[in-house]
């Protein structure tokens, strides 16, 4: 089970924007593993969550950010690398979809951005 730690500032949010990406109907996750550090939280796993505005008001995207961030309570300490970094974007999906769905989505992504990229893994050649 990792503990779970949260994105607080912008630097921290601009750089797991240049890790792996995957998109659900109620979320797009975005994760980056963390530079080594010395500091007492290197062994977290943390998570940042946003809303834009194209979303809709301040209701919706507070609701859709507390949906998230309830998800990942739920869901990510079995299924969230220690020192990786990731951010939540919310989608539509995040506020209409049922909540099951939502923890679905999450599962899914954190498991889809873990898994190595065919263009990195290395194919055996034809034997002849």
């Amino acid at each position: 089970m990792t503990a779970i730690g949260r994105l607080k500032t912008r630097p921290e949010f601009l750089y797991v924007k240049g890790g792996t990406r995957f998109a659900t109907p109620s979320l797009v996750l975005q994760a980056r593993r963390r530079l080594p550090s010395g500091l007492p939280a290197a062994h977290l796993a943390r998570f940042g969550f946003t809303a834009t505005k194209s979303l809709g008001g301040a209701v919706i995207r507070n609701r859709a950010r507390r949906r998230l961030k309830e998800a990942v309570r739920l869901a990510a300490p079995a299924l969230a690398l220690e020192g990786y970094d990731y951010v939540l974007i919310a989608r539509g999906g995040a506020v209409q979809r049922p909540f099951i769905e939502l923890i679905k989505d999450l599962e899914r992504a954190l498991a889809h951005v873990h898994e190595p990229s065919s263009a990195k893994r290395r194919r055996k050649p034809p034997s002849d």
